[in-house]
């Protein structure tokens, strides 16, 4: 009998564990401009960490707001979410502080109807680009952050009724960043729409994954994973895989730079970090 234990024992500590389920949201557009490259950052991280962990999308579509209040409530529909970080955000449900999109999410370039390029090459300041209505998502921090800068936005529930808007005319430019702005105008390639070639909008921002204050080990997991792909240079080499040649093709170097304020970052957000952001020509 001893020895049948010790046998079962050892097969059990053979047997690999089974992987833990990470069930991430389904955001709300057509085809989400971030989800290849965000959920191979999630595979990295989950590798690099070591722990059996077995991502999944969503069933249900939510807004932003909607999935950041699932894991502030711990409900169990969802157990992680990314999208730009504010001090409420952070205060409400668990970052993990690295910038997956390494700080690019408030690089914002233009989207914008065909027969306003005239008007945004002639834009030189901030008092300037305050003339024209911008349209962002109700819920989106990059909606505050604009308004903070004094310029005018207007605002939409659902995603894809800003790009009908703004094909409309009801406002003058949709500010994208740039790991989106490809991919969204490619989606929407029949509205007539183009991408704004020489001016750059700028603020300090941040992509995190987020997940509920319940969830601890899995936030430090995804942590230690995400912190050992930066210092091994992988997350890094992953950014520039899907982003090196955009990039370029974006002149990012090349455009004017309006500057603005973020009066929603933490100041936990860790700027102190060089090897977590990006700067051109690297």
């Amino acid at each position: 009998m001893r020895l049948w234990l010790i046998a079962l024992f050892a097969l059990c500590c053979l047997w690999p564990a089974q992987a833990k389920t990470i069930v991430y949201q389904r955001h709300q557009a057509k085809e989400d401009p971030q989800l290849r490259y965000v959920t191979a950052v999630l595979e990295l991280a989950i590798r690099e960490s070591g722990v059996a962990y077995s991502p999944r999308i969503s069933a249900l579509v939510m807004v932003q707001s909607r999935g950041l209040d699932e894991l502030r409530r711990n409900t169990g529909l969802i157990d992680l979410t990314w999208t730009m970080t504010s001090a409420q955000r952070e205060r409400e449900v668990l970052p993990i502080r690295i910038p997956i999109d390494r700080g690019l999410i408030g690089w914002r370039v233009a989207l914008l109807k065909q027969h306003r390029l005239a008007d945004f090459a002639r834009i030189d300041s901030l008092q300037a680009l305050k003339r024209y209505r911008a349209g962002q998502m109700h819920d989106w921090p990059d909606t505050p952050i604009l308004r903070s800068n004094g310029l005018k936005v207007d605002t939409s529930d659902q995603y894809e009724s800003l790009f009908k808007m703004l094909a409309a005319g009801r406002f003058d430019y949709f500010p994208r960043s740039l790991i989106e702005v490809r991919e969204e105008w490619l989606a929407h390639a029949e509205m007539g729409l183009a991408v704004e070639p020489t001016l750059l909008i700028r603020y300090p921002a941040a992509l995190y994954f987020f997940v509920s204050k319940q969830n601890r080990q899995l936030a430090a997991d995804l942590e230690r994973g995400l912190n050992k792909a930066v210092r091994e240079g992988k997350l890094q080499a992953l950014f520039e895989q899907h982003f090196g040649s955009l990039l370029k093709e974006l002149n990012v170097s090349g455009r004017r730079v309006i500057e603005l304020r973020n009066p929603l970052l933490p100041p936990q957000t860790p700027l102190q970090r060089p090897e977590l952001w990006y700067r051109p020509g690297e």
